[in-house]
């Protein structure tokens, strides 16, 4: 029993208010989840319905969708470029922004500062600008509507989700890891290799795979580029829901998003924030 410093009484047990605003975060939080999911389980559970047309409640479920997937040569063609312009890009991405990120995260000149935010220019600026520019850009240089153009106009959206991650890892790295190597007698090329490529080695990672998810869900760009034979899925997507309005768009939308799901597991699995933070 707890008792007074004044005098011998024992002091009042204090009670506990009851906190309101815990309560209202707590709704607040749900309610923000539930607006953030509610979209997204609709469009899942309208890919099995089995009406010819999207409405909620279902008459019934059906996979009848899910095969349309496959018999529908345009969405498994539009797949496979999406998936081929995503791997290309975020490896040219990959060439080019890492070498830029570490040469830019130890020199504080004035020139280091403006190639970076040179790098990092694309994804802030509106895609619908940057899309009519590189069209432009891209037609003078006679490359114009191809899958070449396709797979530079994503890399040039892919540089700068690896070279912010690897640049913001990197410059976490105590400069004494490489400083020590070097006194040691390691060349410039054995330091790059044997110590910093493995510390910034889950930064590249994670910036690959965002760049990844990022040319595979891109629609502004890829509607400028796309061709007969080289649309992206979401510039095939838009085309097929002009004209029709069946489930098999919601069944091929919880295929990508499941793709995307697969892509972030691995990250997080492999490289969990944790880890990414953890140097």
């Amino acid at each position: 029993m707890m008792y007074d410093l004044v005098s011998d009484h024992p002091a009042p047990r204090r009670r506990k208010r009851f906190r309101w605003s815990r309560i209202l975060l707590a709704i607040y939080v749900l309610l923000f989840l539930l607006f953030l999911l509610a979209p997204i389980t609709a469009v899942v559970a309208v890919s099995f319905s089995s009406a010819n047309f999207i409405a909620l409640p279902m008459p019934g479920l059906s996979l009848r969708w899910y095969e349309r997937i496959v018999g529908y040569e345009p969405f498994l063609q539009s797949l496979i470029v999406s998936l081929e312009v995503a791997a290309i890009s975020a490896l040219a991405g990959l060439v080019l922004g890492v070498p830029a990120a570490l040469w830019v995260a130890r020199d504080r000149g004035v020139l280091a500062r403006a190639i970076m935010s040179l790098m990092l220019a694309p994804i802030s600026v509106p895609a619908m600008l940057l899309g009519f520019s590189l069209l432009y850009l891209l037609s003078a240089m006679t490359i114009g509507i191809s899958f070449l153009a396709l797979c530079i106009t994503h890399t040039v959206v892919a540089i700068p989700y690896v070279a912010r991650t690897v640049l913001a890892v990197y410059r976490s790295l105590p400069v004494e890891y490489e400083e020590a190597a070097a006194v040691l007698g390691a060349s410039r090329l054995r330091i790059l290799f044997d110590i910093v490529l493995p510390l910034i080695k889950p930064a590249i990672f994670a910036g690959t795979m965002f760049s990844v998810l990022m040319s595979f869900d891109n629609l502004s760009l890829s509607f400028f580029f796309g061709g007969a034979a080289t649309s992206t899925l979401p510039v095939v997507m838009l085309s097929y829901m002009q004209n029709q309005f069946d489930p098999s768009i919601a069944a091929i939308a919880t295929v990508q998003m499941l793709i995307a799901v697969l892509a972030l597991g691995i990250v997080n699995w492999i490289y969990g924030i944790e880890k990414l933070t953890a140097a």
